[in-house]
Formats: C-alpha cells, structure tokens, sequence
C-alpha cells in the first residue's frame, strides 16, 4: 500500500463514522415516519412558524448589523478590537442562558418593562413570536456584524482613497462601493442565519409561549415528551430535515464569492464618514448594539452571583456531566475534523462528509437514535453517550471550516519541503502538522467545548430526569419558577463555558511555535 493510500485511511474511516452517524439516524426516521401521513393540522401551523420566524429573525439581524458593522469599520478608538471580541459573547453564550438574561431584561419584572410602566406604558410580553425573534436577533446579530464587517475590511484602501480623491460623498460611496460588497455579503449572511434559527430549539422552548409559536423542533419533542407518538415525531423530524437540506441547497446556488480585487493593505490617510452628524450615527449604533448584547450578561451576573452559595447538590452533579461530556466531545470532535480537514483540498468528498451534519438539528439525530435503540434496551441508559455523539458531530462543520483555510496554506507552504524530507505519517503530524495548526486546533477545541456545555437538545429526549447535564438542570429549575437558583447556575454554566472556550483557545495559542 503506497503511502498516499495509507494517508487516507483514517480521513475515510472518519468520513465513514460520521455518515453513519447522520445518515442511519435519518434512515431510521424516514422508515419510522412512512412519508408524512402522521402529521396533524397543528403541525402545518409549527412548519409555517418555523419558516416565518427564521425569515424574519434573519433580516432584523442582517438590517440591524449594517450600521453596526459600517460604524466599526469607520471609527477608530481605544478598547475597539475588545469590543469586537466582546460581541461575539453570545456566539457560544449557552441558549438557556442568554434567554434567562433576555428574560431579565425584557422580562415581567426587567428593567424595559419598568422603565415602560415608570412611563405609563403597556408593558412588554417577550413571551411568544416576538420574544422568539428578539432571543434569535440577539444570538445572530453578531454574527451578522462579523460578516458584514468583513465584507467592508475586504474593500482595498486604494478604491477608498481613489473615492476620496474623486470627491465621493456618502451617497457616492455607498452606489459604488458599499451596495456591490454588500451584493456579494449579505445573501451568505442571511441564509447562514436562516439556517441556524430553523433549528434552534431552546429559545422556542422557553419564549415560544404556546400553539402559536411552536416550532418542528418543539412539535418534536412535544411528540416524544407529552404524546410518546413516534410516528408523529419522525414525520416532523423528516420534515425539519427537508427544510434544512433545502436551506443548504439553496445557500450554496445564491451564495457568490465576489471581491473587489487585490490592494497593497495601506491604511487610509483619513477615516471615513467625517462629519458630527456621521459620528453621532455611528457612536449610537455601536452604543446600541453593546448594550444589547452584554445587558443581559450583566443582568445574569447580578443576579446570580449572590446565589451562588445556594445552589442545590443536583446542580453541582450536573456540572459534573456536562464538564466530562465536553472533554469527551471536544476530543472526538477533534479526532473526526483533524483526518478530515487534511483531505479535504484534495479529496471533495471529505469536506462533503464533514458537512452532512449540517442537515439534521440536534432532535432529529436523537429522534433517529432513539428509534434504533428502542427495540433493543431501554433509551434512557444512553443518555450520555448519545448525547456526547450528538455534541461532538453537530460540532464537526464549524471546526472543519475553521480548519480548512490554515490546511490548505500548510499544505501550500510545506508539501514540497516535506516530501524532499520523507516526512510523513505519525512524524509528520507530529513536527509539521499539529504545530501548524495548533491556533485553528485549539479555536476550534473552544468552539466544540462550548457547544457541548450549552447543549439542551438530545439531552431532553433521552434523561429520566435524573441524569442531567447543566443546563438540564438549569432549565428545570425555570421551570420550577426558582429564578434566583436558575440566575446562580446560569452564572455557573456561563463561566464554565468562557472558561473552557478561553483555555482550548490559549492551549492553541501557546502551542503554536510562531
């Protein structure tokens, strides 16, 4: 076996496992589910609002980042790149705590609705369609800006300054170079956020507030939790994976990789948009935008951190779990993305592999699971090892995607140079390779470990209610109307999850020899 056979051995067996993992579970549903004949006239209502709510919470995200990302792209100031990391928080914000912060803020007893009543105003319900679609601006609006402000950072100086020379106002600039980039930007933002709110689940769990404002993904746990019809179940499962597979058809044919050419990466003489009137746009844009954003981390915090001392034993056995889970996750993670990733420029069907989890949520794949085992032992006595399954391949498209731009620069860099060495194998993963791509590596470990911590997915389908991950716990403690013990462990689970995406991200860092 020649050594180019043997360097695909292991992308093919990751590439193998992780097809199996998705695509059996979607066997086992489309059997289980027999087209959509077990689905009800309320479901139709749960697909329509699905679709509704994600069209909309996509475009509030995009048309909000706009004068968000411009104002960051124009100004200048102390403490910038900060913030920037900053509104990235909830990225990898658990759900369940960021919507306990939203619910602080825009809550009964928040601070907006106090303020709304010190003015004698109606007060504000963030439960239902409305509370759904902030809760998704919230999570998605950064996102939003990073891409959008990408779009203006590709923008060479030289189209800037020649605009300058020109004598191009704003109105100017905008025909020329801001409308074209955001042609090219905003259609790749928008589905990419399209496609996270259709399977969101938690937000629409806890803000959804009734019939009206269920998604397939609260119809399917409903189905399993409350009726324990699995036909049903599976039927909408089929139908949230048609949707997804729909989304990831249709952001791939819109999807365009435009640019505006090569520059010389000069800073402007000037920055853009002078004038008072532009700099007060952007300063309240970015103000805005901030306090949007880290308010309800701060509220958490507030109230939460004088619980702490109370939290019941139950919680701290469920940080347990959920920190054994993440490791475990993280590393299997790691192990499927890493073969992957390193064949993937030159082998399309390992990037193909690597993206298939992207067409089933979290439910779906527990839905199919469930299936497979019901018939053979009891579901509930693998709880945490589907969960863990779950968590680590509905992890495996972000951390392939981080990977693959450093991949193929190394192989770009290092292939000849490594092939005049005889360098291969287990050496040089060793030498070349791991040290290479330690910062993508451990950035990547962050992200899986931070997903893991915050999963509140599989896990609801398979727990008896005593084994429970951390925000299990948490979640039920909501339930249980024990908001300043939920606050504590949301606090917890915040910091916990912070700490494990800073310490992966630093491992990388200082494992990188540059």
């Amino acid at each position: 076996m020649g050594s180019g056979a043997r360097a695909l051995i292991w992308p093919a067996l990751a590439a193998t496992l992780v097809a199996a993992l998705v695509l059996v579970p979607l066997g086992a549903v489309t059997i289980r589910a027999g087209g959509f004949g077990g689905l009800r006239g309320g479901d139709l209502s749960a697909l329509w609002f699905t679709l509704w709510q994600a069209t909309v919470s996509a475009a509030l995200s995009c048309l909000l980042a706009l004068p968000v990302a411009r104002a960051l792209f124009r100004r200048r100031f102390t403490g910038r790149g900060l913030l920037i990391s900053l509104l990235g928080a909830p990225f990898i914000l658990p759900t369940v705590v960021a919507v306990i912060g939203l619910i602080a803020i825009f809550g009964r007893r928040g601070m907006v609705n106090a303020a709304l009543g010190g003015l004698g105003l109606p007060e504000f319900s963030i439960y239902g369609a409305h509370g759904v679609i902030l809760a998704h601006v919230f999570f998605n609006l950064p996102l939003a800006t990073r891409m959008v402000l990408h779009g203006w950072q590709a923008i060479p100086s030289e189209r800037l300054r020649l605009a300058a020379s020109l004598g191009f106002g704003p109105p100017e600039i905008q025909r020329h170079l801001e409308w074209p980039m955001l042609r090219s930007v905003l259609p790749g933002a928008y589905l990419a956020i399209f496609l996270v709110c259709l399977t969101s689940f938690a937000v629409a769990l806890i803000l959804g507030g009734g019939p009206g404002a269920t998604t397939v993904e609260v119809a399917i746990y409903q189905a399993f939790r409350f009726d324990f019809d699995l036909g049903r179940a599976a039927s909408l499962a089929l139908v949230q994976v048609a949707i997804c597979v729909a989304a990831l058809a249709l952001t791939a044919w819109i999807t365009r990789g435009e640019s505006f050419g090569a520059g010389l990466d000069r800073p402007l003489a000037a920055p853009l948009g002078q004038g008072a009137l532009l700099r007060m746009q952007d300063g309240l844009a970015i103000s805005a935008a901030t306090a949007f954003l880290l308010l309800p981390i701060g509220a958490i915090m507030a109230r939460g951190l004088p619980a702490l001392t109370d939290l019941p034993p139950s919680i701290w056995a469920a940080t347990r779990i959920s920190l054994t889970l993440a490791g475990a996750s993280t590393a299997l993670t790691l192990a499927l993305a890493l073969p992957l990733a390193l064949a993937a420029p030159r082998h399309r069907w390992a990037e193909t592999a690597a993206m298939l989890p992207m067409a089933a949520s979290a439910l779906v794949v527990g839905t199919g699971l469930f299936l497979i085992a019901r018939p053979f032992v009891n579901p509930t006595s693998l709880t945490l090892p589907v969960t863990l399954i779950a968590n680590a391949t509905l992890s495996l498209p972000f951390a392939v995607r981080i990977l693959l731009p450093e991949v193929r620069t190394l192989q770009n860099d290092y292939d000849r140079l490594a092939a005049s060495l005889d360098l291969s194998g287990f050496a040089r993963l060793r030498y070349l390779t791991l040290p290479r791509l330690a910062r993508p590596l451990g950035f990547s470990a962050g992200i899986a470990a931070a997903f893991s911590m915050g999963d509140l997915g599989v896990i609801t389908l398979f727990s008896d209610g005593r084994t429970q991950t951390l925000p299990l716990a948490l979640f039920q403690l909501m339930g249980a109307y024990r908001m300043d013990q939920a606050a504590a462990a949301a606090c917890l689970l915040m910091a916990l999850t912070f700490a494990l995406f800073w310490a992966c991200d630093r491992i990388g860092h200082h494992a990188d020899p540059r």
